[in-house]
């Protein structure tokens, strides 16, 4: 028989893996919740002419794309936010804005698998529908911070930058929206020159090389020199100016900002505004990341309908928790094993360990049939606080004996104090 593997790009999560991944779930949806986000469960397959509209190139080239059984085009989600413009102009059409909505789970894309890359992954997605103003732009890279400090990572810091500066200077160039598209695609995976080299404008493309060069000692330095230079494109200099009253409000409400930066670019082709990545020093890939989509919803037949959004990559903060070498904070909860000592007492084993399911408590019963030394030491390999050994001579009594797996002490408890013998 052939032994099978997992497809390419693919992995099983197992043990520790499978914990850090429930560990930052959790964490996601504690922000969530927070932050007022409700959570919607949306499929993994989804219309392609959906996910091709406004994903960028680069995406649309690394889609899972098959024809289902009925011949129409659908592709596995290469990530939540289209599906998210959809809800809001169907099912979630006539619900008060703003809309906060939180999303879970797994998405693909046709990567080359490397480290902390893979074809499929999982993302925790937030998006805010409704508001234009800059405080739904912090909120969102707020609600990043806190996630980060929830999940316990250290000296992360944020990267945040302003589409609108560039796609201002090529519009008012007259470079149309295809080619911008194109540029910032390269810009994103920083091929400076043959981004460059897509911009037949001379102006435009001596404006683009500047605004790699602009450094401030600081990040409102930074911002101000960015309004400074662009003070002849009014559409940048107002995107450098929203920019910096997004930093202004992140900035003072505590969030760690480390760079602005003036050519930031992201690979997806809707953002419109405020866009962010946020970092670990040990790791040169982003862990999460966002920004503002305004026009989005109308490209799915939407109202116009401001929105800001982010995702963050679980796979990628499982693996800076392990570089970090970070303690998981998860609850400690007592493990049980019970352990019959003859199959007549099956049955009354059995009761006791609902009455722990019951209460709140992990128990493993013994359904091998192994005799009591060898329940005894599986019991000790699967790290299990307590045996409760269930024998004849203590259940005439209404006891059960009780085996400390730590201390190797064990003493003999009446049943109606079990459950406190435990908890304590």
């Amino acid at each position: 028989m052939p032994t099978f593997q997992t497809v390419r790009g693919m992995r099983d999560l197992l043990g520790e893996e499978a914990v850090a991944f429930t560990f930052i779930i959790s964490k996601a949806r504690e922000t969530a919740s927070l932050y007022g986000y409700k959570e919607v469960i949306t499929p993994v397959v989804e219309p392609l002419e959906l996910l091709s509209a406004k994903s960028g190139e680069e995406i649309r080239q690394r889609m899972f794309i098959f024809k289902d059984l009925g011949e129409r085009s659908v592709a596995l989600r290469p990530e939540f936010t289209a599906s998210i413009a959809r809800l809001t102009t169907t099912a979630l059409k006539n619900e008060p804005k703003p809309l906060r909505l939180f999303s879970v789970g797994s998405v693909y894309r046709y990567d080359e698998p490397q480290r902390g890359r893979y074809r499929e992954f999982w993302q925790s997605n937030f998006e805010l529908m409704g508001s234009s103003k800059p405080e739904a732009d912090a909120e969102i890279i707020l609600l990043t911070n806190s996630l980060m400090q929830n999940l316990g990572l250290q000296g992360y810091t944020f990267k945040i930058g302003h589409i609108g500066v560039i796609r201002g200077i090529l519009s008012q160039e007259g470079v149309d929206e295809k080619t911008q598209n194109a540029v910032l695609q390269r810009m994103d995976k920083k091929e400076y020159d043959e981004a460059f080299r897509l911009v037949q404008s001379e102006k435009a493309r001596i404006m683009l090389q500047g605004l790699l060069t602009l450094k401030g000692s600081s990040p409102q330095e930074t911002v101000e020199k960015i309004g400074a230079y662009v003070a002849d494109y009014p559409k940048a200099k107002g995107a450098a100016e929203n920019l910096n009253e997004v930093l202004r409000l992140v900035t003072e409400s505590g969030c760690p900002v480390e760079f602005v930066e003036p050519a930031f670019a992201r690979g997806l082709e809707y953002y419109t505004g405020v866009i962010f990545e946020v970092y670990i020093h040990e790791l040169d890939i982003a862990l999460g990341g966002g920004g503002r989509y305004d026009k989005l919803i109308e490209v799915f037949g939407g109202d116009p309908t401001p929105a800001v959004g982010c995702a963050h990559g679980i796979d990628r903060i499982a693996l800076a928790l392990q570089t970090q070498k970070t303690a998981l904070a998860t609850k400690q909860e007592k493990k049980v094993a019970v352990l019959p000592i003859t199959e007549a007492l099956r049955v009354e084993a059995l009761k006791i360990a609902q009455q722990f399911r019951a209460a709140g408590v992990t128990v493993e019963f013994e359904v091998m049939g192994r005799k009591m030394a060898k329940a005894l030491e599986d019991a000790d390999k699967r790290k299990m606080d307590y045996a409760v050994i269930v024998g004849e001579r203590e259940l005439k009594e209404g006891a059960v004996v009780v085996k400390d797996l730590a201390s190797r002490e064990q003493s003999t408890v009446p049943i109606q104090k079990l459950l406190e013998k435990i908890k304590s």
